[in-house]
């Protein structure tokens, strides 16, 4: 289903988004100068090794990008919006849809993918309770980039882009709470780039899992992670669901992960950390 609110009133359409999996290609650059002065102690520069080891050291914690603040602390009095109830699967906009709203996730989650001109699709960003997404339209963007599809039931907030515009104006709390999710978002899309250049795939994986539910914060302690399929973890971390299988199969036997009867899985944080770091 093709979910898109269009205004105030709000209107919907169906639609069918037709998928597939591939990874994509990245490039990274690293740029330093270093200046001295007269009376000034000479630079510190580290080798090419020891940045290496600082960027992995940044992308395998996954309490590096702080949680979003829930729904409940922000001020939405006096906002025209929709509250939009979403079922498993639908589609929120499609790729190429025009832009007019923002959304923001109330309960739930969405991911966001990207389908190239040869049919080829690849998961940019996987949302939870308390981002916002969509927002490009604020910076003049007609069209969608990405598709929104939500992987649970889901509720969100669709707000028409002159009506954001105006809260984030009226409201400087909620104009503070904008800017600190798009530094973090930006942090976190950092982070995704140095993992898909310098982490295995098996590395990937369990970060992704580490990241599908930020309910298991940075205590260490064990969570759930509903019901997702092999085939949405392997478009997630760029890599094929057989080696996705053998990878939880490995993580199972080790007692990284436990699967339920329901489906779901239960993540012992701790020991994914073990992991991630190579130990």
């Amino acid at each position: 289903m093709h979910i898109e609110a269009a205004g105030a009133a709000g209107t919907y359409s169906t639609d069918v988004q037709a998928t597939r999996t591939d990874r994509l290609p990245g490039r990274h650059n690293r740029f330093s100068t270093t200046r001295r002065r007269p009376g000034l102690q000479p630079a510190v520069v580290l080798s090419r090794a020891e940045n290496r080891a600082q960027d992995q050291g940044a992308i395998v914690n996954h309490t590096s990008t702080p949680i979003v603040a829930p729904g409940g602390a922000l001020d939405w009095s006096g906002v025209n919006m929709q509250r939009v109830p979403c079922e498993r699967g639908q589609v929120v906009f499609a790729q190429g849809d025009p832009a007019r709203t923002v959304m923001y996730v109330e309960d739930g989650a969405v991911r966001m993918s990207v389908l190239s001109q040869n049919g080829k699709e690849a998961i940019v960003a996987m949302l939870q309770p308390g981002h916002f997404f969509g927002e490009a339209c604020l910076a003049g963007q007609s069209t969608r980039m990405a598709t929104a599809t939500t992987i649970r039931r889901s509720t969100l907030r669709a707000i028409p882009r002159d009506e954001m515009i105006r809260h984030l104006h009226l409201k400087p709390a909620f104009l503070d709470h904008f800017i600190a999710h798009m530094v973090k978002r930006n942090i976190r899309i950092e982070q995704d780039l140095v993992d898909q250049l310098f982490n295995t795939s098996e590395k990937r994986l369990a970060r992704a899992l580490l990241l599908l539910d930020r309910s298991g914060d940075a205590n260490g302690h064990d969570f759930v992670i509903p019901r997702i399929s092999q085939e949405l973890l392997a478009e997630m971390v760029g890599t094929t669901r057989a080696r996705i299988n053998l990878f939880m199969n490995k993580f199972r036997r080790l007692g990284f992960v436990d699967y339920k009867s329901s489906g779901s899985m239960k993540i012992n944080s701790s020991l994914l950390h073990v992991v991630l770091r190579g130990r």
